[in-house]
């Protein structure tokens, strides 16, 4: 199976909420409006907001989260927090070197904002590693 593309799909308890949060106090870029929902660009994802159907009810007790990566934590705080958006959990280094901040969506979903710091081994350029065993 090849996948071509892939979304989260979101179907919350109130459209127009939700729909302001992501778009206004989060502010996501809208990919696309479909009249009966919104598409929004999430790095190298997408999120959409769908305001048909019955509200998802599964989602608030889902147990996962969104992972929204940043270039600076701090600034993305202070940019929330300016938009009177309630951070759930201060930015702060995780153990596994990470600095994370939350923040909790209308239906309860927790949006989980990362910065990789330059140290961080997912910032580490493997390819002269590969190219060293490949042989």
């Amino acid at each position: 199976m090849e996948i071509l593309a892939s979304r989260m799909l979101l179907r919350p308890s109130d459209y127009q909420r939700s729909l302001a949060f992501y778009r206004d106090e989060i502010g996501l870029a809208i990919w696309r409006d479909y009249g009966a929902g919104t598409v929004f660009f999430a790095g190298q994802s997408l999120l959409e907001l769908a305001g048909y159907g019955e509200p998802d009810r599964a989602q608030a007790a889902f147990p996962g989260a969104l992972w929204l990566q940043v270039r600076d934590i701090e600034a993305a705080q202070a940019e929330l927090t300016g938009r009177g958006v309630h951070i759930a959990r201060e930015a702060r280094r995780e153990p596994w070197g990470l600095k994370e901040m939350h923040v909790t969506d209308p239906d309860g979903l927790t949006l989980i904002f990362v910065e990789v710091p330059p140290e961080h081994p997912l910032r580490r350029d493997t390819r002269g590693e590969q190219e060293g065993n490949s042989g």
